[in-house]
């Protein structure tokens, strides 16, 4: 009987100091924000859609992720007033909750079709987005695009406004040929502190969406 009572104290004296215990902090909210403008026909989109599905499911990424508990969301943008939050923010906390998410990812429907690119209005509305993860400890915009803009506002005005609330943009440039699109991310979309990842053309973005994951997430990323 005293051995009963002493298993049952020391249950609840666990039991209580489990649940004061912190929370796994979340060291990155990334939020994956992909072109959808006339540029991206209907296979390139898929490439972009599968392309992170499958960086998602990666063994190295999904630890990084898990290590950081890290918070993913995604965006869809093309013109003026086109841009929407399609899948709100995840915290990666078990490898059933990335490939779950990763699922969702790979099941998304396009948002939107025959549209301008509006890269500035879409770095505004992704800098939007951050209020839901704001414990976390850094806050990344990643924005990939095969075009630069033609409709909206400053894309350079949006990435200074981003950089001074201290949100981080990097880049996919996807070039069709040269660097032309890298060298344009670079002066006008990504801050001072980010970087960007060439892909050579939309079957390379698989490849680049994996390598820029797993830098961005790095803890001593550069």
């Amino acid at each position: 009987m005293l051995q009963s009572l002493r298993t049952l104290v020391f249950g609840y004296a666990f039991g209580a100091l489990a649940l004061t215990q912190p929370a796994a902090a979340c060291d990155t909210a990334l939020l994956l924000s992909i072109d959808v403008s006339s540029s991206i026909d209907a296979s390139e989109y898929r490439l972009q859609i599968d392309g992170l599905a499958d960086a998602l499911l990666d063994p190295e990424v999904i630890d990084t992720l898990l290590q950081g508990q890290s918070a993913l969301a995604v965006v869809q943008w093309s013109g003026v007033n086109r841009q929407g939050l399609v899948l709100g923010w995840n915290r990666m906390t078990s490898t059933e909750v990335i490939s779950a998410f990763a699922a969702e990812v790979r099941a998304l429907p396009r948002a939107f079709v025959d549209s301008d690119t509006a890269i500035g209005d879409a770095i505004d509305f992704s800098a939007r987005q951050f209020t839901a993860v704001a414990d976390c400890g850094r806050r990344i915009i990643d924005i990939s695009g095969d075009g630069p803009q033609n409709a909206g506002g400053s894309a350079i005005a949006a990435r200074q406004s981003a950089e001074a609330k201290g949100i981080v943009i990097n880049g996919i440039a996807i070039e069709s040929m040269g660097v032309a699109m890298t060298n344009y991310y670079q002066r006008s979309i990504v801050t001072r502190n980010g970087f960007v990842v060439t892909a050579r053309g939309h079957l390379d973005y698989p490849r680049a969406i994996r390598e820029k994951i797993l830098r961005e997430l790095s803890k001593v990323a550069s």
